[in-house]
């Protein structure tokens, strides 16, 4: 989740500057890029696990950033194939940032005779994504950058140069047409662009949705006929910009709405929800049904009122939106009171009606003593269980991998919590059958482990930990990529360490 360019940043902290929290604990960035097998596995991984977890987050190369979403994108791999774990890899995503560490992304990417931001400038830390066989390290102020398996960076990557904007660190598949849906927002008119792009990695659709001003937008939906942007008061302040200030504020005079969209029809406009005030940094779906649309996600009260350093507006929370269509008229509720981030769903029930979806518990600590995974069912009031992580154990974003490939997941109109009549969650066609997978870091050791949970039973014991004799921080997000991986072999070795480039 990273602030796009908008004014000069510090490029080294002030003298005798206590630690910040976005630097301290896991939070903290490693220094070495390395290969390694896993030094310990305990459990079973499971044989239909075949593929690579991969996750992304901030790691500043010069060691210090001003602001937790400002450092270098360093990716994270761990390759599993026939039972096995047989990999770990990081590298950095090799941007202009990463060339230039410390540099000011304003000076890189801001050229004063035009006025115009080059958005190669990119800390690509937020995301990693895979469409039309393609991977691509995601950041929300920058163009993407498609990487290897292995994490080599290829260079930026625009659709051929249809891209013209930025692009959202939180694009959408649709489980039904393989299309991806996303969004690029800037600080200067046209404010916000929407693109879809069929599942062989062509751009249909681009097209200018009218915003008054620029606003932070971290994530939107997507529903089986529309996508659905995020009008919130996070805006841009030109005047701060200029001064040398945070850019981006709280504005009690900016409405927040929710505007939907029909996915195809460039001639179509959006229509706009007034909803209460609020932040929402991440959905968990959205669907259509009856003549409504309900949106879930994870909400703040109110965010960065003083500038990105004020963490006074209140924890994320559960939160659920229902839009009218026929009244123009919201309701909306909390399902939670416990705060929790990084809400996943299965895949393959992008956009449909879901019975189930999955969060991260979130702290402010840098170093809290325990940390959980929640799963809620949605159709039995976001009833919650819970996967708690020993004591000095720190979890990152479920991720949620069907046990078969294959699996479909709930079908188009089919009613939320009836699943092809199966009750028990081993069975197939269950939208729970499979894993939840996370990174997690053991304060004690020093060391960090993937974590593979069974979804459908979130109380038991971890099915697997694939244990790394190296720390991962704490980042933003990641995903499965099913495929067999690079073998081992295929990396130098020394000694057990496969430390190659």
């Amino acid at each position: 989740m990273t602030t796009p360019t908008g004014s000069p940043a510090p490029t080294s902290p002030p003298a005798s500057t206590p630690t910040p929290l976005h630097l301290s604990g896991n939070n903290a960035p490693v220094a070495a890029e390395v290969t390694h097998r896993p030094s310990e596995v305990t459990g079973t991984v499971p044989k239909e696990l075949c593929g690579q977890f991969f996750r992304n987050g901030p790691n500043p190369r010069s060691g210090w950033s001003p602001h937790f979403f400002a450092g270098d994108g360093m990716l994270h791999t761990v390759a599993l194939a026939d039972g096995h774990a047989t990999w770990y890899r990081n590298r950095y995503v090799r941007t202009p940032l990463h060339a230039q560490p410390g540099a000011s992304r304003f000076a890189l990417a801001f050229d004063p005779a035009t006025s115009r931001i080059d958005y190669r400038v990119t800390t690509a830390n937020t995301h990693l994504i895979a469409h039309a066989g393609r991977l691509f390290a995601l950041e929300e102020g920058g163009f993407p950058y498609e990487v290897t398996p292995d994490l080599a960076t290829l260079g930026v990557f625009t659709f051929d140069g249809a891209l013209t904007t930025p692009m959202t660190a939180h694009p959408k598949t649709c489980p039904l047409t393989g299309e991806l849906h996303f969004f690029g927002y800037r600080l200067r008119p046209p404010y916000l662009t929407y693109y879809r792009v069929s599942a062989a990695g062509e751009v249909l659709q681009k097209q200018t949705v009218d915003l008054p001003r620029a606003v932070m937008m971290h994530d939107f939906a997507l529903t089986a006929h529309h996508v659905v942007f995020m009008d919130l008061p996070v805006v841009f302040d030109a005047d701060r910009a200029a001064a040398g200030g945070p850019p981006w504020r709280w504005d009690d005079g900016h409405h927040a709405r929710f505007g939907i969209l029909p996915r195809a029809g460039e001639a179509a406009r959006v229509r706009w929800f007034d909803i209460a005030p609020c932040y929402v940094w991440h959905t968990m779906n959205a669907f259509e049904t009856d003549g409504t649309i309900t949106l879930t996600g994870t909400r703040v009260p109110t965010l960065w009122r003083q500038g990105p350093q004020d963490l006074s507006g209140g924890l994320p929370t559960l939160h659920q939106w229902v839009l009218h269509l026929a009244t123009g008229k919201v309701t909306e509720a909390p399902l939670d009171d416990t705060p929790s981030e990084y809400p996943r769903i299965a895949d393959t029930a992008i956009g449909l009606s879901h019975r189930y979806g999955y969060t991260a518990g979130f702290t402010l600590d840098a170093e809290p003593r325990h940390t959980e995974v929640y799963k809620y069912d949605l159709t039995h009031g976001a009833r919650r269980s819970t996967h708690r992580f020993p004591a000095g154990h720190l979890c990152g974003e479920p991720v949620f991998v069907p046990r078969s490939p294959t699996a479909p997941g709930q079908e188009p109109g089919q009613e939320p919590g009836r699943e092809s009549g199966r009750e028990s969650g081993r069975e197939s066609g269950r939208e729970d059958d499979g894993y939840l997978l996370t990174f997690a870091h053991d304060r004690s050791r020093g060391t960090s482990y993937l974590a593979v949970l069974d979804a459908a039973d979130l109380g038991a014991a971890p099915v697997a930990e694939v244990h790394v004799p190296v720390r991962i921080p704490a980042g933003f997000h990641g995903n499965w990529v099913p495929g067999a991986p690079r073998l081992a072999s295929e990396f130098p070795a020394a000694a057990g360490a496969l430390n190659g480039p």
